[in-house]
């Protein structure tokens, strides 16, 4: 088990196969991008695989996300996939993308064993999601989202993140268009996780605010107690079911108490936390010929040290030092 000293156990882990991504978001990087993982740096798909095998069979992994980056720019995703859903007992197995791509891949991805996809989109307005992400590929993401719905990755969800004067109009309009194509919304309010470190507290649209938006009209019911367990979204029935809606509310309702996650960026650095600034490293062991027990127990020995929060809801909270992209959302 992958058990913290509050008692906290990780049985979700998610996996960056990539820091690249053909995206340029506003709060996520830079417009010119960033100085990329060499090759060799990354772990290879072999490697991928045997860390999930270890994750899964010796420390109770249940569920697999793999993120990126943009993980569908990995060339053996559907290979690290299929491979994945045949280990012993099966994990659930999605992936997080920014849903270029999609269009032509869902159906391979279902057939290889992915049980469901989040897709990013921020907007329902082509203009503003080029000036959000500086790329013409509006059409993309919504060709996307219907592939993977067509090809059954269900529930679809949508993550979109509102930001002040540039789409913080748009919560109600994205959620009439979500519940009309059958896909799960939910908001992320701004996280400090962009290459730039320019996230202000007081710029970022808290959830409280995005709920006041979607009050003007829907009626919105919390789950009942109990519902939510360890996923990071609350969520709410819209206009009485069955469609949801859920809020991450990580800023100003932080839910580390219940978290059960465990992050392996893309050069095999094991991380308890998103915010976390300080890495356990695995690629060096598993490249030096360490035993799966080895790495099982290094692995522990990282999770175990895990912090009782992110501190984010702390003003003197510092940002890590790696982006977003190369630590995998």
């Amino acid at each position: 088990m992958l058990i913290d000293t509050y008692g906290r156990v990780a049985t979700d882990l998610r996996v960056s196969l990539t820091d690249r991504c053909n995206l340029r978001c506003t709060y996520c990087m830079p417009e010119e991008g960033l100085q990329w993982l060499a090759k060799p740096e990354l772990l290879t798909d072999d490697e991928i695989v045997r860390m999930v095998r270890i994750g899964v069979t010796d420390l109770g992994v249940k569920d697999v996300r793999f993120t990126g980056g943009e993980p569908l720019l990995r060339p053996g995703l559907v290979g690290i996939i299929e491979r994945v859903a045949a280990l012993e007992p099966r994990p659930q197995i999605s992936l997080t993308t920014n849903g270029i791509g999609l269009g032509r891949t869902a159906a391979a991805l279902r057939d290889a064993g992915l049980n469901r996809v989040n897709v990013s989109l921020d907007t329902l307005r082509p203009e503003v999601f080029q000036a959000m992400t500086r790329r013409k590929r509006h059409h993309d993401v919504i060709g996307g989202l219907e592939a993977a719905r067509g090809a059954g990755l269900a529930p679809v969800k949508v993550n979109a993140v509102l930001m002040r004067g540039v789409n913080d109009d748009e919560a109600p309009d994205l959620l009439q268009w979500a519940v009309e194509n059958d896909y799960e919304l939910r908001f992320i309010e701004q996280m400090p996780l962009d290459a730039q470190h320019g996230w202000q507290r007081s710029d970022m649209v808290t959830a409280e605010e995005i709920l006041e938006s979607l009050r003007t009209r829907f009626t919105l019911t919390p789950e009942p107690n109990g519902a939510r367990g360890s996923a990071p979204a609350e969520r709410w029935l819209v206009d009485g079911g069955p469609a949801r809606v859920g809020v991450i509310a990580s800023v100003t309702r932080p839910f580390c108490r219940a978290c059960d996650r465990t992050r392996l960026t893309a050069d095999g650095q094991v991380r308890d936390c998103l915010f976390a600034r300080t890495e356990s490293d695995l690629r060096a062991p598993l490249r030096s010929g360490a035993t799966d027990a080895e790495i099982a127990a290094l692995w522990k020995t990282a999770m175990w040290g895990k912090k009782a929060g992110s501190g984010l809801d702390d003003p003197s909270f510092l940002q890590p030092d790696r982006p977003m992209s190369a630590i995998g959302g």
